[in-house]
């Protein structure tokens, strides 16, 4: 863990607000801001904390540095505490630092390869309204760090000055722009050679093959190249401070200055060397930074035209009015009244043409800004660059995945990744999200950092197979593996460990889901059970177990229309329903009633219509109180009631199945139908249960044409759906 305070280097650019804003604002990402938190404040909104600690700043008017004390805690890389751990984190940090008592606002940032809080700090007190600035801040956070990485097991990091201040800020230049520092080139290039130097004039040819001077400023050396950029003789290394070099070299004469030949090689801005080739590349941004350059100055120019021709026609429409004020006639304190109102609304109209040419060069200049090195490959991987992508991933800072991951030992393809690609680190990590999930890729492994569910361990498994094979190697936590296992055996992907023991494991559960004889080709099994595959909303077809875990393809097929039910070919009889109308009412047997008291008996009907006999109306009921149901029904309920609760030990998302006991008028949820040995079953939902009722096939027959979460009741042993709006037959 590593703290560092944001020192601002103008205090006129001190905001607040601004810096608020920006930890606050989640950038169009999906995984930027985890959570803000607002601290000794009236209100925990942020706007009205943002209004609150500007105006407890405003009260003093008599500090002079800056007012906003900006502080980052980063955690090495894997590392993801809790809430609560990092909420005591940042409060004893800000204690540490005597802000315990200040304003302050909070925003964890996960968009980057290290997770990382951010922390405005008010610096002054809210009720004293004294400016607090930490002394020596810097040695105060790295005991903190040490003290609070033993308290919290996080992985120790070191925390003593080894560098001065220009080596920290050549360094941080490096790794966040990517491009080559001058201290950083004349360690690389030339150190060596000023080091053997034995006498000044051998220095300053060393210096000049370089294309570089050597220059008194205060009380000590400067080294600059030919642009004026400058470095400290003692950044460079201990022994070219002044003393130790005229100890060396003698006492030092400035030389003036005379022309001199072309240096062998000179310091150019470029980027850092990595495994790739980054030419063509580098080339492209400098031609589009150039662009930039012009056109915002050319969109600059015409902003500030415009702003002068309506700042022209403002004044001129202003004299007029006072030339016709002149011309007419009226008192004195009249014309007075009336010139105080043109000037009145001649400033108006001058400070609002200002303020829209603000608002327009603050858009030009963000629309047209100027990106670093590796800014700019970023947002060109995330367009589909793979040239960039990889010069990100080839860079010194990147690292390699811990955790929960997936990769393996074989080569490694570019697959494209799902569409749900959220964003790209410097470090060419790509962030994907897969519901509340967030799967993580570096180019040579997959690590699901948050959110372990089955659908992330579902695409996290689908990416490694299209990028690594069906040969895998997991690492992490327990859990995570007994999660890959549990999801690649029920789903019955064509993938193996190379862990013998999660191997092992794989193969006893589909064993043991091969047992259970759960289809998975969409076919119907010998025992007359329903379909087990079905298309889902997106038009992909998953089988029975994926949709028990909830899963979805990661590259569905091409949407399939939905078969309408009961038709058939051309030429084949009506269904029930729609037998025996009048059409063929000539050919029916007639049932005459002589007298109105008389009762139709299954007797009286002939044995050729469909339905010989009356209504049943016990289709729900219990086996004993349901004399028409035997007792195989009941038992091929609890065949289907055992199968699913044994699915549900290796599945938690299955709920839990039980037999139904009748309640007169109780209203449960449908939820679908399924057939075991013949027998039909009503699946019906009530408090996170699953109840299982064998039905006749004419209760059946009318459930198939409801949908899945209509509300159904019991009315004298029979289901009943609720009605619902709309015309009634």
């Amino acid at each position: 863990m590593i703290a560092k305070h944001v020192a601002m280097r103008s205090v006129k650019k001190s905001d607040f607000a601004g810096l608020v804003k920006y930890i606050s604002d989640p950038q169009e990402k999906n995984e930027r801001v985890d959570f803000v938190s607002v601290t000794n404040c009236q209100s925990d909104d942020v706007p009205m904390a943002i209004l609150e600690v500007t105006h407890t700043q405003s009260r003093n008017s008599r500090a002079a540095a800056d007012k906003t004390y900006h502080l980052i805690v980063s955690f090495r890389a894997g590392e993801n505490p809790n809430a609560e751990t990092l909420r005591a984190i940042e409060a004893r940090i800000c204690e540490g630092l005597g802000f315990g008592e200040h304003q302050r606002v909070s925003a964890l940032h996960s968009d980057t390869d290290n997770l990382h809080l951010h922390i405005a700090i008010n610096k002054i007190h809210p009720t004293r309204l004294t400016i607090h600035t930490p002394y020596n801040d810097h040695k105060t956070l790295g005991a903190l760090c040490e003290r609070l990485e033993r308290e919290y097991g996080l992985e120790r990091d070191n925390h003593q000055a080894q560098k001065t201040g220009s080596e920290n800020r050549a360094g941080d230049m490096e790794r966040h722009a990517g491009v080559e520092s001058l201290l950083g080139w004349i360690k690389r290039e030339c150190l060596a050679d000023l080091k053997t130097a034995q006498n000044w004039t051998e220095f300053r040819a060393v210096l000049a093959d370089n294309g570089l001077t050597l220059m008194l400023r205060g009380n000590g050396f400067v080294v600059a190249d030919g642009a004026g950029t400058m470095v400290k003789g003692s950044s460079i290394a201990r022994e070219f401070s002044k003393g130790q070099l005229e100890a060396r070299l003698g006492p030092f004469e400035p030389q003036e200055m005379t022309p001199e030949a072309a240096p062998v090689k000179q310091y150019e801005p470029r980027p850092l060397r990595v495994r790739v080739d980054t030419t063509e590349l580098y080339a492209r941004y400098q031609a589009e930074q150039q662009t930039r350059t012009a056109d915002r100055a050319q969109s600059w120019a015409q902003a500030r035209d415009r702003r002068y021709g309506l700042m022209e026609t403002a004044r001129r429409t202003a004299r007029l009015k006072r030339a016709v004020i002149k011309l007419m006639g009226g008192s004195a304190s009249t014309k007075r009244m009336l010139y105080a109102m043109t000037s009145k609304t001649l400033t108006a109209n001058l400070d609002k043409i200002a303020r829209q040419y603000r608002e327009e060069r603050t858009t030009i200049y963000s629309h047209y800004q100027r990106q670093a090195w590796a800014d700019w490959l970023r947002s060109q991987a995330a367009k589909g660059d793979r040239g960039a992508l990889e010069a990100l991933r080839a860079r010194p800072a990147a690292q390699t995945l811990n955790g929960n991951t997936v990769t393996a030992s074989g080569d490694r393809t570019h697959a494209p990744g799902p569409a749900n690609q959220d964003s790209i680190t410097k470090k060419g990590t790509a962030i994907f999200t897969a519901g509340r999930a967030v799967i993580r890729d570096d180019g040579k492994r997959l690590k699901v950092s948050k959110g372990l569910n089955h659908q992330a361990t579902y695409t996290a498994l689908r990416m490694a197979m299209d990028r690594y094979g069906s040969h895998l190697s997991v690492t992490g936590t327990d859990e995570f593996k007994a999660q890959i296992v549990k999801v690649a055996a029920i789903t019955q992907l064509a993938v193996t460990f190379d862990d013998a023991e999660l191997e092992r494991r794989r193969q006893a559960l589909m064993t043991t889901q091969a047992k259970l004889e759960i289809p998975t080709d969409g076919r119907s099994d010998d025992r007359g059970r329903r379909n087990t595959s079905s298309v889902n909303d997106a038009g992909s077809t998953t089988t029975r177990p994926e949709r028990e875990l909830g899963l979805r393809r990661a590259n569905p097929p091409a949407k399939r229309a939905t078969p309408k039910p009961n038709v058939g070919r051309i030429g084949r009889k009506p269904p029930p329903e729609r037998q025996n109308r009048l059409r063929n009412l000539s050919t029916l047997g007639v049932v005459r009633f002589d007298e109105r008291s008389e009762v139709l008996l299954p007797g009286n009907v002939p044995g050729h219509l469909e339905h010989q006999g009356a209504q049943r109306t016990d289709a729900l009921r219990r086996t004993g109180d349901q004399p028409g149901l035997a007792a195989a029904a009941w038992k091929a309920a609890d065949t289907y009631i055992q199968e699913r609760n044994r699915m549900r030990s290796l599945v938690l998302d299955i709920p839990e199945h039980n037999r139904y006991n009748v309640i007169v008028g109780e209203t449960l949820v449908y939820v679908g139908q399924r057939s075991i040995d013949g027998q039909s079953l009503a699946l019906l939902r009530k408090d996170n249960q699953i109840y299982v009722l064998p039905v006749d096939e004419a209760t059946a027959a009318q459930l198939r044409r409801k949908l899945v979460g209509d509300a159904v009741s019991i009315r004298n042993g029979s289901v009943v759906v609720q009605p619902t709006k709309g015309r009634s037959r």
